[in-house]
Formats: structure tokens, C-alpha cells, sequence
């Protein structure tokens, strides 16, 4: 896949797009580029994804928090498993925004692009306010050369309709796994690992303290988990634990701490990725120091219980 910026200079040959913001790059957006995909190869043309480095509404109001799915490097390397020839990705800007959609079709995709045909999801809509549909669309294309097609509306027995929004509430309420297979993937948090309260190797329970390396990233609500930990290309189990360690502090910072199994390296200010497997319990306060490892003896038992 080829990845294509404004500032790459870089000549289009024929092609069948897409465009969307594409957050998670979930299973109904999978569907579509299959879709694309397919369109593209009866064309003998290629096929191009149009997508956006900041989310549109974060750009039109700079006090709206996106909670995304993913961060741009992790959405283009989600699109890198679809198999599309290249992925455009567009600066949002405000006057990226205050084009129209026949502005949209003639300067983006006809004259920069070279779009020959456009696939557009079954209910997106794009241009200023994305105050036009699909039949005005299909009317803007026809003036410049461009076949306008609607894609199919994908659902299954199981869910009738996926969307990224449908994703976040399902995270926000600590639904990993359903979260998961509308995704397609393990939902993960990336992120450094930063000094923390050296208070979990004290109790047998050594911890890392991560910082999430997008400040937009959704994280999951306050709680237990089992995970896998990404470190230097090995995979581990683990738990972690997102919360305000109400035994053991009294103030309200929120922290992701995951104790990884079987691991002893010192990962002070190193990159791991942490991929969710399934919410354990709910964040609790105890007594004491000895029944909090009582339970997290339990709460690694059910995590080893998983794989």
C-alpha cells in the first residue's frame, strides 16, 4: 500500500476511491473496501482510500475530544491489512471543510486524484455541512466523468448495523469483546512506560505505569483487565488495572498500570501497546494490603483462565 500525502508529488493513474475518516477501521468498513477492492479489479484500475490525518469535528471545534478508535498510525496500519494499492490522506483543514461536494468531486478527486469512480458508503455523506446526498453526488460526478456508486449497507444476523459510534459505547462500558468483533482485532492502547508508584513490587504485583502516546485515544473505563503486552516483538499476558488505586491512594489521577506475567526487564521510557482481551471486574476499594493480593491472585487465575 502506498501511502500519499498533499506535500508528495505523486501521479494518479485511473482509479476507484472511497473517502472517510475510517475510525478503527472496523468490519462494516472492510465490507466497503472489499467492495472497492472488487470495483477496482473488474476496472483493471487501482484503488484508493481517501482518509484524514485529525478528526473533521476536532478541527471545526478545537474544544471537541474525539475518543478515537485509532491513531493515524494505527488506522493506516489497519488499512495496510485490507490490501488496497493507496491510501490518500488529507489535511482537514477549515477550508478543506468549506468546500462543497461538487467543490470536493471537481478539485479533489477529479483534478488531484484522477478518480474515475467513486464508491460512497451507504449513509456517508461529505462537503461543506454534508448538506448533500447520495443523488446530488451522483448528479456533481456526472459532470466531471466520475461514476457515483452507493456501497452495499453491510450487516450480519448478529448486528444489524456497525459504526465507530457503536464501538466507543461499547469500550465505554467495558464491552471489550464486543468492541472486539465489530472491530475485527483486539482494541489496544499504545504508549510509554513512565515511573510510577513502585508500590506493586512490594506486594509481588511489579506493574508498568503507562502514558498513552495519543491524548485523543478512547481508553477503557476504570476497572480490570486482561491483556497481551506488544515489548520489543514478543507478546505477553498480563493484566491491567485502570484506575485511581483507591486502597492504596486517595487522590483521583486516573493511571493504566499492567503487570505482565513472567516478565522481569526494566522497560523504563520504552513503547509497548497494550491489547484488550476482556474486562476481569470493576475497580474496587479494600480493606488492606493483604486482601487487595488475595484478589489480584484471583484476578490473574481468571486472566490465565482466558488463554
Amino acid at each position: 500500500m502506498n501511502i500519499i500525502y498533499p506535500t508528495d508529488k505523486y501521479t494518479f493513474i485511473p482509479s476507484v476511491a472511497t473517502v472517510g475518516f475510517f475510525d478503527g477501521l472496523h468490519a462494516g468498513h472492510r465490507f466497503l473496501i472489499e467492495e472497492l477492492k472488487s470495483l477496482a479489479k473488474a476496472k483493471n484500475q487501482e484503488s484508493i482510500v481517501v482518509t484524514f490525518a485529525t478528526h473533521p469535528r476536532k478541527v471545526l471545534n478545537s474544544d471537541f475530544q474525539p475518543e478515537l478508535l485509532n491513531t493515524l498510525s494505527e488506522k493506516l496500519n489497519q488499512l495496510e491489512t485490507t490490501g488496497i494499492d493507496i491510501c490518500v490522506v488529507l489535511d482537514f483543514t477549515v477550508e478543506l471543510a468549506q468546500l462543497s461536494a461538487l467543490d470536493f468531486i471537481k478539485s479533489i478527486l477529479k483534478e488531484q486524484l484522477n478518480v474515475q469512480t467513486l464508491l460512497v458508503g451507504h449513509d456517508h455523506r461529505f462537503g461543506h455541512n454534508r448538506a448533500e446526498g447520495f443523488n446530488e453526488y451522483k448528479k456533481y460526478g456526472d459532470l466531471f466523468g466520475i461514476e457515483v456508486i452507493k456501497a452495499q449497507q453491510y450487516n450480519t444476523i448478529e448486528d444489524k448495523h456497525i459504526s465507530s459510534s457503536e464501538i466507543r459505547i461499547a469500550l465505554q462500558h467495558g464491552e471489550i469483546e464486543h468492541a472486539n468483533r465489530l472491530l475485527t482485532y483486539n482494541y489496544s492502547v499504545r504508549g510509554k512506560v513512565i515511573d510510577g508508584f513502585k508500590v506493586g513490587r512490594k506486594i509481588g504485583f511489579p506493574t508498568a505505569n503507562i502514558l498513552p502516546d495519543d491524548a485523543n485515544k478512547l481508553i477503557p473505563p476504570l476497572g480490570v483487565y486482561a491483556v497481551r503486552v506488544h515489548w520489543n516483538g514478543n507478546i505477553y499476558k498480563g493484566m491491567m488495572n485502570i484506575g485511581t488505586r483507591p486502597t492504596l491512594a486517595n487522590d483521583l489521577h486516573v493511571s493504566l498500570e499492567v503487570n505482565i506475567f513472567d516478565f522481569d526487564q526494566d522497560i523504563y521510557n520504552q513503547i509497548v501497546e497494550v491489547e484488550f482481551i476482556k474486562k476481569i471486574r470493576d475497580e474496587q476499594k479494600f480493606k488492606g494490603v493483604e486482601e487487595l493480593i488475595q484478589q489480584l491472585n484471583k484476578d490473574k487465575q481468571t486472566v490465565l483462565d482466558l488463554y
